[in-house]
């Protein structure tokens, strides 16, 4: 799928998984139940960090591409040096390691132990990245024909005031883990990553997301729904099929989530 459907399905996700903590009876204070779908909305761009010309390649000018560069050679690598009997040598990266539930996994860890570790300027520098991936994803049209400075500065103001709401006592910072804040901020950062790997499962490509497990001789196997089920990437049915489906449950969620956490 393309960036503004995948940011979009990120923020539904966690959506729903705050319509479900408030039926389980661990409800998000309405700060966690925001910031999360922000975070969640950036993270679902971020597995494409694989490919350098991906929404979140450009989205930090020099830095990203760079970085963008090292981690399609990384994927590589670490695909050819772990394929299967059946899978083919690659050279590029893309829809390999970071398009895997490990890679997700250890990506939210990673960001739980930073928030946990070194505290509010780790907390901040989490919600800058996500908010300016959040904000090239869902308020994409805008953000093409805006500068990547206007984008940043809307990106670390979000960050700053979503911090300062946290912060405030009962406020969430430390939801779900009593006593460790922001441990919970890596949670959406997996959840967004899957669901990443969930959307381009259904294109034509499939995504090798149960790696290092060998399916059909093929550690690197495209997984997916039957052929006749996919589509390409971009196609009619993502934008007025998939993003207005994303929408609808992702709003009814969030009102769900609130009504219930009342």
């Amino acid at each position: 799928m393309m960036g503004p459907a995948h940011s979009l399905s990120g923020a539904m996700a966690w959506l729903g998984v705050g319509a479900a903590a408030a039926a389980l009876d661990r409800p998000m204070p309405w700060q966690v139940l925001l910031a999360g779908a922000l975070i969640c909305a950036g993270a679902a761009l971020a597995p494409d960090l694989d490919h350098k010309s991906a929404t979140i390649s450009r989205a930090f000018g020099p830095i990203s591409k760079m970085l963008a560069g090292v981690i399609d050679k990384l994927s590589e690598t670490v695909y050819n040096a772990t394929r299967g009997r059946r899978d083919r040598r690659r050279t590029g990266g893309h829809r390999t390691l970071t398009h895997t539930w490990i890679w997700a996994v250890l990506l939210g860890a990673g960001f739980s132990f930073a928030a946990v570790a070194w505290g509010r300027w780790a907390v901040l520098v989490t919600l800058f990245i996500h908010m300016v991936l959040a904000v090239e994803g869902l308020l994409w049209r805008m953000a093409r024909v805006s500068s990547d400075v206007l984008v940043w500065m809307l990106g670390a103001t979000s960050a700053w005031l979503l911090a300062e709401v946290l912060d405030q006592p009962g406020n969430g910072s430390d939801w779900l883990f009593d006593g460790e804040p922001y441990l919970w901020i890596g949670l959406p950062i997996v959840l967004g990553s899957i669901v990443h790997t969930l959307g381009d499962s259904i294109t034509v490509s499939g995504c090798p997301m149960f790696w290092p497990l060998s399916i059909a001789g093929r550690r690197w196997y495209p997984a997916g729904p039957p052929r006749f089920m996919r589509f390409r990437a971009g196609a009619w049915v993502e934008s007025r099929v998939l993003m207005p489906a994303f929408m609808l449950i992702g709003a009814a969620s969030g009102v769900g989530a609130v009504v219930l956490a009342a």
